[in-house]
């Protein structure tokens, strides 16, 4: 299987150095950031697992589609305030019968996506893998989790069942869901625990259970984002998204996330599409989401005013 990773960020290029090691793929990882490409094309990627760094010298890297080429599957691993411009920037890795995965965080990527990739060659789904990254060409793996991804309409398509086999074989423990909708929602809430937080407070993930005060932040943050789902009629897959998220923040422990590592590297979050899409979206279905609100406010008055 020919594959593209848009985005080689932490996540993308971990994703990349696992899939590179099925014999049968092809594996790309583009991006603007020549730093990074050019040493992976010379050195190859670095990832680092609990001490030690694995050297993945398969997976390549470009700045440029046009070199890529059409691929079977794309893994749109962007920012989601970037999605729309990757897509429409990298239009030449996708054919009439290229598949489009996204495994970003929040909510609208589908639709951006779908702005420029007809929606039945859309799958969408989540990851709970923790990725840091340590400079151009290593990253390092800071959590392990499992995969979760699914077709728009939910069937269980012969593609899906053969994407996961993909997955599984590299190592990356995947499963398929029915229900993609509640699947994208499931990870949401776990990002509206966590990540502004991180950002806020610069605690690691797994830091967050250690302080009281802290905790009670990430629990009334989430019950306010399961509120807003129950009341658009979303089917979650856990019956308590507050259990869920504190599972995440142990099996992530030591991986600070990506919105943290944008506060501290002075770039845009995705905050709009985490927090600020629930107090939005709270909106539209009469909930009240004070303690979203006020997150979404810090990280944005962090964004603007750290460092002035």
């Amino acid at each position: 299987m020919k594959i593209v990773i848009i985005g080689a960020g932490a996540m993308g290029s971990l994703y990349g150095a696992r899939l590179s090691t099925v014999p049968t793929n092809e594996v790309y990882l583009l991006d603007v950031w020549e730093d990074h490409v050019n040493a992976i094309n010379e050195r190859g990627l670095l990832v680092q697992e609990g001490e030690d760094f694995v050297k993945y010298d398969k997976v390549k890297a470009s700045s440029d589609a046009q070199s890529i080429g059409v691929c079977d599957l794309a893994i749109i691993f962007v920012k989601s305030t970037l999605t729309s411009i990757a897509v429409k920037s990298n239009k030449a890795v996708f054919g009439p019968e290229t598949m489009a995965l996204t495994l970003q965080n929040g909510l609208g990527n589908i639709e951006l996506i779908s702005e420029e990739v007809k929606e039945e060659n859309i799958i969408a789904g989540t990851t709970a893998h923790g990725a840091t990254m340590l400079g151009p060409g290593k990253i390092k793996h800071a959590g392990v989790g499992k995969t979760i991804i699914g077709e728009l309409d939910g069937s269980r398509s012969e593609r899906i069942e053969k994407l996961a086999q993909n997955f599984n074989e590299a190592i990356l423990e995947t499963e398929i869901s029915s229900n993609v909708l509640g699947l994208i929602w499931d990870k949401l809430l776990v990002n509206v625990g966590i990540n502004a937080l991180t950002g806020i407070t610069g605690l690691h993930n797994g830091e967050l259970l250690k302080y009281p005060e802290i905790e009670e932040i990430l629990e009334e943050a989430v019950k306010e984002g399961a509120q807003v789902a129950r009341k658009k009629n979303i089917e979650l897959g856990f019956k308590d998204p507050v259990a869920h998220t504190k599972e995440v923040c142990r099996a992530t422990a030591a991986n600070k996330s990506s919105m943290l590592q944008d506060l501290l590297n002075r770039k845009q979050t995705e905050i709009d599409m985490i927090n600020g899409a629930i107090v939005e979206e709270g909106k539209q279905v009469g909930v009240a989401t004070p303690v979203n609100s006020v997150l979404t406010n810090l990280v944005k008055f962090f964004q603007k005013y750290e460092g002035k």
